[in-house]
């Protein structure tokens, strides 16, 4: 096996191995090593000192002069660019339906089809309908009385 198809299987290993660890460096220095072993394969490049600074050089400079737009490609959805509200807070204000009796202020509600614990300061039965007013992870606070919603300026 020539060095020159050495450099060019490391360099499709290194791309290939960004689809698993998305940091988006790798193929970079898949770019290098590629870049690197075709200079090889053309006999533009012998001696190995140079074959390695070739690789630095290439893999940096595309690096930082391509990682940021090409970052953007292996970017999905993020909660951080979302303008509506996060999933917790989209539940509160919502209509539930009591499936378990409140015992010293604890039982079970349903929400969007999904049962849920609860708490309440309100008696509420089976069957009662009730109001989200506080989501804490994966228990929800209710209330008998709906709340006025509020706007963005805090009116009501």
């Amino acid at each position: 096996m020539s060095i020159a198809l050495l450099w060019i299987l490391v360099g499709v290993v290194l791309i290939l191995s960004e689809l698993m660890l998305t940091s988006v460096v790798a193929v970079f220095l898949g770019i290098g090593a590629i870049v690197t072993g075709l200079l090889v394969h053309w006999g533009l490049v012998d001696e190995m000192s140079i074959q390695f600074a070739v690789f630095g050089t290439v893999s940096l400079v595309t690096l930082l002069l391509a990682r940021g737009r090409i970052k953007q490609w292996f970017t999905g959805y993020t909660a951080d660019h979302d303008e509506t509200k996060p999933n917790f807070q989209r539940d509160i204000g919502a209509r539930v339906t009591v499936v378990k009796e409140f015992k010293h202020g604890a039982g079970r509600v349903l929400l969007n089809g999904v049962q849920w614990d609860a708490f309440s300061e309100d008696e509420l039965n089976v069957g009662d309908t009730a109001w989200v007013i506080a989501n804490e992870g994966i228990q929800l606070t209710v209330q008998k009385k709906r709340m006025p919603v509020q706007t963005k300026e805090g009116n009501s």
